[in-house]
């Protein structure tokens, strides 16, 4: 039996992604106790909802962690996804869901609810590698023995989604483009405010329903049809776009590498996912969670949405916000903890007559569209390179123009520790041959501020060794003039201060 949302406790999976992160305020909204497992709580802890939740310090394929977590839990959202590529990631995939499943059984959780892909109706052996390790991972759930509620959706369309971001950003970049032919696909794209819905009202289906639902809006687009009526809401010329039948995946998720921020390591299963007709087979959801008066949010509605939240600055969560594969997710070293010598460091100090407050605000708005300060064209050149390696380069940007809190994404590189007017910690999550931290530190004075800015980084091995000293005359020009231009700025601010109190 499952209890009523008042005595009910959720537990969610992926809550620092762009779907969980989303999912626990709608939760809590319906009066729903939540416990959040994650790798990196520390992400977790300016969110505005982490106050009211439990947050579990653990990973998903650690059962002991897995276990603790579930104690006491009565509905576990599944919501992890591995993005790794290769051979392994069936393989990673099915270990995951083992452990998930096996813990849920072991604790006593009367239901699973897992967001799937609306896979395309061909045999197996015709997917890609990630649609089939999807559609596997809800078949291992089964086995569990527990009531399993797979929601299978396509495209999501929501500001943050990195479906949506790709769209938006092929379509706004590019008035004419030559594509391949995935993008004369047939596909059912649904709204992110559906699926929150139908997501939240899994929790209390009837303890007896155990299955799989398609969940999709209410039009079948082609990717072309949805590039052009994106391109209709948000203002912009119809685009011309030539379909090819020559570029693979792999060369199409290079393509959108390059030419939107989304790394091509998230660029590739997306792609692969729209090589095929995607189209909801049953609408039987309805029977449990009917549509509302209005209906399902049309693509033209949930775009517009969209665009509204972008423009307010409303993107709670974003693709951006996941690790990207194969970035360091190491915590910052102590320099005497680490054998074999000292970590690279490049330090710079500076004083000011502002104060601390007024080198925060400066600081604080680093990278993104206020640029980094120093040498534009150098951090251009860097973040170039590193697209080209498969990397985030500078095009994720910023969630807010003038506010950071630990896990945002600032540009290639995540906020680690954020403590104002103290300390901003940014780690890498650039394609480089070792970890990279840049910090500052801000030191209150009698009569002003000491700045204290620090590049470092652990080497892996002789390349990383070569990467450094490569870079080390850039940082000559790059590092001076940043710290120089942050304490700039700030005393402009003080003294535009001083005049208005004059």
């Amino acid at each position: 039996m499952i209890p009523s949302p008042s005595a009910r406790t959720c537990l969610v999976t992926g809550a620092t992604g762009y779907v969980g992160g989303r999912l626990v305020p709608q939760l809590l909204a319906q009066g729903y106790r939540v416990k959040v497992l994650a790798r990196h709580p520390e992400r977790l802890r300016d969110v505005p909802w982490s106050p009211d939740v439990e947050v579990v310090p653990g990973d998903a394929l650690d059962p002991e962690s897995l276990r603790a977590a579930m104690a006491g839990i009565d509905v576990a959202y599944y919501l992890l996804h591995s993005l790794q590529e290769g051979d392994g990631l069936e393989a990673a995939e099915r270990r995951m869901a083992d452990g998930f499943a096996a813990a849920a059984a072991a604790t006593g959780v009367a239901r699973i609810v897992y967001l799937g892909g609306l896979a395309p109706d061909i045999p197996a052996g015709q997917m890609s590698a990630h649609m089939r390790s999807r559609a596997g991972v809800g078949d291992v759930l089964r086995t569990s023995g527990v009531s399993v509620i797979e929601l299978r959706a396509a495209v999501i369309i929501g500001s943050g989604s990195a479906s949506f971001e790709m769209m938006r950003y092929l379509t706004e970049r590019l008035p004419a483009m030559v594509t391949p032919r995935w993008v004369r696909s047939r596909t059912q794209p649904i709204a992110i405010r559906d699926v929150l819905r139908y997501l939240v009202a899994a929790a209390s289906m009837p303890a007896d329903v155990s299955r799989a639902f398609d969940v999709g809006g209410p039009e079948v687009l082609t990717y072309e049809q949805m590039m052009h009526r994106y391109a209709a809401v948000a203002g912009l010329r119809r685009r011309i776009i030539l379909p090819i039948n020559v570029l693979s995946p792999g060369l199409s998720s290079h393509w959108v590498n390059v030419v939107t921020p989304v790394p091509r390591a998230i660029a590739r299963p997306l792609v692969e996912s729209l090589k095929h007709d995607s189209v909801c087979r049953e609408h039987d959801i309805a029977a449990f969670v009917p549509d509302p008066p209005e209906g399902l949010l049309s693509f033209d509605d949930a775009v517009r949405t969209a665009l509204t939240r972008i423009q307010d600055a409303e993107v709670v969560t974003r693709w951006s916000g996941a690790s990207v594969p194969g970035a360091p997710s190491d915590p910052l070293p102590s320099d005497p903890d680490w054998a074999g010598g000292s970590l690279l460091t490049d330090v710079r100090v500076r004083t000011t007559t502002a104060s601390p407050e007024q080198v925060w605000s400066a600081l604080e708005r680093i990278g993104g569209a206020n640029g980094w300060y120093s040498a534009g064209i150098l951090w251009k050149v860097r973040g170039l390179a590193d697209r080209m390696l498969g990397g985030p380069g500078l095009r994720r940007g910023r969630r807010d123009p003038a506010s950071l809190v630990v896990g945002d994404v600032v540009d290639f590189w995540r906020v680690e520790e954020c403590l104002p007017p103290r300390l901003l910690r940014l780690r890498a999550e650039m394609k480089n041959p070792g970890l990279a931290w840049l910090e500052f530190t801000v030191e209150p004075l009698s009569s002003g501020a000491r700045l204290r800015q620090r590049a470092v980084f652990f080497p892996r091995g002789l390349a990383g060794q070569a990467y450094w000293w490569s870079v080390a005359p850039f940082h000559s020009i790059v590092f001076p003039h940043m710290i120089q231009r942050i304490l700039e700025q700030a005393e402009s601010s003080a003294a535009r201060s001083a005049r208005i109190r004059s």
